[in-house]
């Protein structure tokens, strides 16, 4: 028997229910990293300085990154259910508490322990995202759905007002939903897919070569992620300083960058099969360091603008395609369930990286930091992405009668 027939029927297409239950519990788990400027807001009307409501979710952040590395071993197995639930009803329980009660103390402790089961959520839904066909596809539609369920959330919270019930208590409202389907979740198959590149083939395991791989794209993640988000964190101040883009110019900036994300999702989703993984993922790090390297020496409003809509797209293309080789290295989830959570650990060190280094050196050699970050990882992020095709190869794909989302009936 052969690799490929030994291991057929590992992954399974993209039904409806799959989808909801995936993608919608990914999103959830990984919503609070979304909404820190609106929820930082609301904590200051409960009393909370801003260096304290900072902290506070900091935190949380922080705990949510230890939470999914801490359950991403047992969401690659049976245990991604169990952890789904938990974590879903700690995050329900944690924000409903922020959002109704209204007291610091239990409002702090309310966020903590969303933080906690909110790493939950992201490991099971990253884990399962592995088990799906074409992992560039599903990254895509998980991507798109992200950035389309933030957009809404972003626009409903400022149109009811920003106040401690609609920050945290739709959050808790949308932790409940995902928790009804966590049942939907595909599983972990029984049998890791070994590569061609693996000495025993009947043994199941990763092969040294795609263990070195996995680790080595965590840690390239967890190095981008501080990139990438440093730029963000200074972008406003950038902009007003170096730039004098004013506050109606960074408000654009945000629009156009989440409808610039949810068009390069769509094109991943649709034709990332067709397009291929190594190469565009090597053009959009490639042109994600020659823009951050521009925008610390642009002086032109408008410039500045279109470079920093243009860096949010391409950025997004680059993360969906390290989300969709995560998932192509191993179909149980053993790395795209933590690779949510190493973003989530250089995401948390980036506004102090970005501060610091933009008041000590000035934000053109921020610029240029930021940038070589980018092609620091660039090469070992193509290596191991050329990898990931070949693992995918080698027998991941299953060969059962079903056929994709949106075709597939709702099972």
């Amino acid at each position: 028997m052969t690799n490929t027939a030994h291991h057929e029927g590992t992954r399974v297409p993209l039904t409806i229910t799959r989808a909801i239950a995936t993608f919608g519990i990914s999103v959830v788990g990984f919503m609070t990293a979304n909404l820190i400027p609106v929820m930082i807001l609301a904590l200051a009307d409960l009393g909370y300085s801003a260096t304290g409501a900072g902290t506070l979710m900091t935190a949380c952040l922080l705990l949510s990154a230890l939470s999914c590395l801490a359950t991403s071993r047992w969401t690659a197995r049976n245990g991604r259910y169990l952890v789904a639930r938990v974590g879903l009803a700690l995050a329900a329980l944690g924000f409903g508490a922020a959002a109704i009660v209204p007291d610091p103390l239990v409002a702090g402790i309310g966020i903590v322990l969303a933080g906690i089961g909110s790493g939950g959520a992201v490991a099971a839904g990253g884990a399962a995202l592995a088990a799906l066909r074409n992992p560039d596809r599903a990254s895509g539609i998980s991507g798109f759905t992200n950035r389309g369920i933030v957009a809404i959330v972003l626009f409903i919270i400022p149109a009811v007002g920003i106040a401690m019930g609609s920050a945290f208590g739709i959050l808790a409202g949308l932790a409940l939903v995902a928790l009804a389907v966590v049942h939907w979740l595909p599983a972990s198959p029984a049998q890791p897919v070994p590569s061609t590149v693996q000495a025993s083939p009947a043994s199941g395991r990763p092969s040294r070569l795609e263990m070195i791989a996995g680790f080595g794209l965590l840690a390239c993640f967890a190095v981008w992620a501080l990139g990438e988000d440093s730029l963000w964190a200074v972008a406003a101040v950038m902009g007003e300083q170096q730039a004098g883009l004013d506050e109606t110019g960074m408000g654009l900036v945000l629009s156009l960058s989440t409808l610039g994300g949810l068009l390069a999702s769509a094109i991943i989703s649709l034709w990332g099969p067709k397009i291929g993984r190594t190469a565009p993922l090597v053009v959009a790090l490639l042109a994600g360091a020659a823009l951050k390297i521009a925008s610390g020496f642009i002086t032109d409003p408008q410039t500045y603008l279109v470079v920093i809509i243009a860096w949010n797209t391409i950025y997004i293309v680059a993360f969906l395609y390290v989300i969709a080789i995560s998932a192509a290295l191993d179909p149980t989830g053993r790395w795209s369930g933590p690779i949510l959570g190493v973003y989530l650990v250089g995401s948390s060190f980036s506004p102090l990286f970005g501060t610091a280094v933009s008041s000590a050196l000035g934000f053109q050699a921020l610029g240029v930091i930021l940038g070589g970050i980018t092609l620091l990882v660039l090469v070992p992020l193509t290596l191991i992405s050329r990898l990931s095709r070949r693992v995918e190869r080698a027998g991941y794909a299953s060969p059962a009668p079903e056929n994709d989302f949106p075709k597939a009936a709702i099972a």
